[in-house]
């Protein structure tokens, strides 16, 4: 946003009236009704949650006590550090952000947000002396921290926890309901706790400007905002697009899908060296797409080939940041978009990246309807075994703003206290790194295997390795599997005689995949096909037909059909 500030600025008056006519008519700027400055509302009324919050007010009155949304950022100091200044540096973003002592109560079974005028940390020192239980101790710490649910209608839903390790070694936990802030966010918190620490060290007052608006008038604006044609408009496009989806990701599992999701995750970590990584942004620029669209374009790959679908929806995360007043706000502005991708067997990957780039550069424009509120008009009827619409995410975030985080005189670093929740049934989260790409693979444990997603993602690194090599192979041809696998394919595995139980019929084995797998494609024959849950349906149709003619066991039944799909039923 700055930057294309600075470049108009350059411009003459006439030059920069072109350019912005023609960002509006891409839809790329808004127009002058929509640019209209964010209203500040009266604190006097009820004010509203936004959509993202609403959503996850309703989870927590479901599953009060759970951790879900709780968000741990633990810092490792190095130095002196002055405890009374870093107390009063949090003390003060507190102040600066209203959203930081809000609390959501219900009135009359409708959650609004309620604004504390006063609301202070303190900062109190647990000391955990250097032993051989030290790490430990601190992890359950951490974990303790982590899992500690908050109270939505009570507050406060910012905690801090400063353990001592030796007089130059300290760990601060910053411990948050997701329901007031977003990875943006973090940022921010970061850039204002250097800038007040530095000041306050010094002697200095805050350097800091008053926000202009606060989360409470950004709610109550998005409520205002989004009704009538505005919201017509970005759902006309959302129907359009999504038509025909299926609720449920094809992804096969290792175990059925419990009724009820757990949330119980696990988390793998993910690299890409720097050489790999200059090859995809140079082939996205190629295609004039950027290094998140080739990724994402491989992703759908990778889940199409393990699927065996070719219709397939991604989640993809977005800063929703797009008005120059809630920039500098600690707040949930994040939105989820649904990406669409067909991932034909006969395209290439160069022409798959062109559909991806396309798909990404519409959402894009049609940003600002909230995920839930698509939810609720797509999919109103939810089940709970599964989160509605999208359950794989996939996203290239930018952390630098939590790696860049400075306080004057000491070194801080980020440390790295595991997950143990999956809000999805797979997020896959990558960022930039001096190293080349990073990130987790984050899995629902009921779902999968650790032994299945460390293989994902060797498949995965794979996979980006052969699209470097050819973009323009069929995308049903790029490779996936590793040397050792097509080792033990080629030699270890090519006898192929497998001990059935011989207390079991066919029909039985056979249901007991159905109940594993449901939902997974069974038969394709030209342009139908079944899963294994309408097969057993269809076979079990005529099993009954069969036994309503008077047929008994052991009589022989003579087939005389066509190759079809009622040969197999």
């Amino acid at each position: 946003m700055n930057d294309i500030k600075k470049r108009l600025a350059n411009l003459s008056p006439k030059q920069r009236e072109q350019v912005l006519e023609k960002l509006r008519q891409q839809q790329l700027l808004p127009t002058a009704k929509e640019s209209q400055a964010i209203p500040i509302i009266s604190r006097e009324q009820e004010i509203p949650l936004s959509y993202s919050q609403e959503m996850m007010w309703f989870w927590h009155q479901f599953l009060p006590e759970s951790s879900l949304y709780n968000m741990l950022v633990s810092l490792q100091l190095e130095g002196l550090l002055n405890v009374k200044v870093l107390e009063q540096s949090l003390n003060e973003i507190i102040r600066r952000h209203e959203n930081l002592r809000t609390c959501f109560p219900s009135v009359d079974g409708k959650a609004i947000q309620v604004i504390s005028t006063v609301a202070n940390i303190n900062l109190s020192t647990v000391e955990l002396p250097s032993s051989p239980e030290q790490t430990t101790k601190l992890q359950q710490l951490a974990s303790a921290e982590a899992e500690k649910p908050f109270d939505l209608a009570q507050g406060p839903l910012l905690r801090a926890s400063l353990i001592k390790l030796s007089p130059e070694t300290h760990i601060l936990m910053l411990t948050m309901h997701h329901i007031i802030y977003d990875g943006w966010s973090i940022g921010i918190l970061g850039s204002e706790l250097s800038t007040l620490y530095k000041s306050y060290s010094q002697g200095n007052p805050s350097p800091l400007s008053e926000l202009p608006i606060q989360y409470a008038d950004y709610a109550h604006w998005q409520r205002q905002k989004l009704t009538g044609e505005v919201l017509e408009k970005h759902l006309s496009y959302w129907r359009q697009k999504l038509a025909g989806v299926s609720p449920i990701s094809p992804l096969l599992t290792d175990r059925p899908r419990p009724e009820l999701q757990s949330f119980q995750g696990g988390a793998e970590k993910f690299q890409l060296n720097q050489n790999l990584t200059q090859k995809l942004t140079q082939l996205g620029q190629e295609s004039d797409a950027t290094l998140f669209m080739t990724l994402l374009s491989a992703f759908f790959v990778l889940l199409s080939r393990y699927s065996g679908e070719s219709d397939l929806i991604v989640g993809s995360g977005i800063a929703n940041r797009n008005r120059v007043e809630i920039e500098p706000l600690i707040g949930v502005f994040a939105n989820i978009l649904a990406l669409r991708c067909q991932c034909k067997d006969d395209s290439s990957f160069t022409e798959l990246l062109t559909q991806v780039k396309q798909t990404t550069q519409e959402a894009y424009k049609h940003q600002d309807l909230p995920f839930e509120k698509l939810v609720d008009e797509l999919l109103p009827e939810r089940n709970l075994s599964h989160n509605p619409l999208v359950q794989v995410i996939f996203n290239l975030v930018n952390v630098a703003s939590i790696n860049s985080w400075d306080l004057l005189g000491l070194r801080m670093t980020l440390r790295d206290e595991g997950i143990s929740t999956a809000r999805m049934d797979l997020e896959v989260h990558l960022w930039e790194a001096e190293s080349g790409l990073e990130g987790y693979f984050i899995y629902n444990t009921d779902l999968f295997d650790r032994a299945t997603i460390t293989r994902m993602m060797e498949h995965f690194l794979n996979l980006l390795e052969a699209i470097v090599v050819n973009p323009q192979q069929k995308i049903s041809k790029l490779p996936l599997i590793t040397a050792t696998e097509k080792q033990k394919i080629l030699q270890e595995w090519t006898n192929s005689k497998t001990d059935y139980p011989k207390d079991k019929c066919i029909h039985q084995l056979f249901e007991k995949v159905v109940e594993k797998n449901p939902e997974a494609v069974a038969l394709r024959f030209e342009d139908q096909q079944l899963t294994y849950s309408q097969l057993n349906q269809k076979a079990n149709q005529l099993a009954h037909h069969l036994l309503n003619l008077g047929i008994t066991p052991e009589t022989q039944i003579g087939i005389y059909v066509d190759p079809t799909v009622e040969e197999i039923v």
